[in-house]
């Protein structure tokens, strides 16, 4: 029936036009999983009304009637799930392994007002293939040549235009404080990389504090220094510091460093090598993992575990790791495009094989309303509701299971990808 049906959607075009003002869309589905932060996870033979680009009811189809003048598209078995999220992309543009990066955050340790949004380039080949697999919202970020590399930008996958994709600009303020920047210029250690990065923060943190005094009116109005308007956003908690950290010692210093002592939102990033064994300090500090692309820590030798300075050995998936000293808020990552955006569902196939118990749907989560959560963009997307963005995927079974099939994705309520239409290309 999917496939008969599809074809009704748009008569030409990649992308359905419009999505504004039209009759409305309702969706019948074998069962939807809803995935918000609390509450029921899923419906069972349920229908979901789509105006304007939005949600705008969802339940059982015997609860809730499809009002008159609705296209109905009936989508027969199909699992209906909110679309995947990745907070750590370098793909949104043109990349690294098209020899093209129009980022270069290696010109001082320090970055804050570099911006990721320049770079973007909406449709190309790594966000088409991204929608394949289900990824509909990106947090594109500098590299990790140095400490602070810039500012993240949140965009959409689907659509021809900047302005179309957008979700927030800035998305993130990028930190990366260990395994990479050591290179940069004469090359520096932890010490010198943790006063830097702290003395930066504690300059943007003051920049903003003297901006909220003026606009409560007491204070003068300040200078305005683009490279320190970020944090604007970051005091305001409308955005969050994205930091690339591993290894146990590096992530207790994102926790203690910028979250409780310079109360900054903050998630960690590839979160590997033993950090997990923070994770009773990022529960209490509120700080989620996000993990990957690495699934597995392994400490094979003793020369690996003095070099990371680890406190374990053996093998442990890195999920499971995170999952067992009571981290709920756990998402995955690809660092694309070392491993294609596309393949985001995979990571956390990868990290239920490795030991993460999935009975709550913690891998689905992992994709939808944790990244969500972790960006701050979770009114607007990451779970089935009411209100939000219609980013909804059309499988044919569980999604993190690699069997299952993407096959639809449904964008703003416009059809940005169709198997049966498109012809399949992941």
């Amino acid at each position: 029936m999917l496939a008969a049906v599809v074809l009704t959607l748009c008569a030409s075009g990649e992308v359905e036009p419009g999505g504004v003002g039209g009759p409305g869309l309702a969706l019948l589905a074998a069962k939807i999983l809803t995935c918000p932060y609390e509450g029921p996870q899923f419906i069972d033979n349920g229908v979901i009304l789509i105006k304007d680009g939005k949600i705008q009811a969802l339940g059982e189809r015997d609860a809730l009637p499809v009002p008159a003048g609705f296209e109905t598209l009936d989508l027969g078995a199909s699992w209906l799930t909110p679309g995947f999220i990745d907070l750590h992309c370098h793909a949104a543009g043109a990349n690294l392994f098209a020899g093209v990066n129009d980022l270069n955050d290696a010109v001082y340790l320090t970055n804050p007002g570099l911006r990721a949004s320049s770079a973007v380039e909406p449709q190309v080949w790594d966000m088409r293939q991204a929608i394949a697999g289900g990824v509909t919202t990106v947090l594109y970020i500098p590299g990790s040549a140095t400490n602070i590399g810039g500012q993240g930008v949140l965009v959409k996958s689907a659509f021809g235009t900047y302005e179309e994709n957008l979700v927030r600009d800035p998305g993130s303020l990028k930190i990366a404080q260990w395994g990479n920047p050591e290179s940069w210029g004469p090359g520096v250690n932890m010490s010198f990389e943790n006063w830097n990065t702290r003395r930066t923060l504690q300059k943007g943190v003051a920049y903003a504090k003297r901006w909220q005094a003026f606009e409560q009116k007491q204070g003068p109005e300040p200078r305005r220094n683009i490279e320190f308007d970020v944090f604007r956003d970051l005091v305001a908690n409308q955005i969050a510091i994205s930091v690339h950290t591993q290894v146990y010692q590096v992530v207790l210093m994102t926790i203690t460093m910028i979250a409780n002592e310079l109360h900054l939102p903050v998630f960690t990033d590839h979160s590997e090598v033993g950090g997990w064994l923070a994770a009773p300090e990022a529960v209490k500090a509120g700080v989620p993992a996000i993990i990957g692309p690495r699934n597995v820590d392994h400490a094979y030798s003793r020369g690996f575990i003095n070099w990371a300075r680890n406190k374990h050995e053996g093998t442990i998936g890195l999920a499971a790791g995170w999952q067992s000293l009571g981290m709920k808020d756990i998402g995955f990552n690809t660092d694309s495009p070392f491993i294609p955006e596309e393949e985001l569902p995979v990571q956390a196939t990868m990290g239920v094989r490795y030991g993460l118990d999935d009975s709550g749907l913690a891998a689905l989560r992992g994709l939808t309303i944790v990244p969500a959560r972790a960006a701050k963009i979770d009114k607007q997307v990451g779970s089935l509701e009411p209100g939000k963005d219609a980013d909804i995927l059309v499988c044919d079974g569980y999604p993190v299971d690699p069997r299952t099939t993407v096959r639809m994705v449904i964008v703003d309520g416009r059809r940005a990808y169709d198997l049966a239409r498109n012809g399949r290309r992941w």
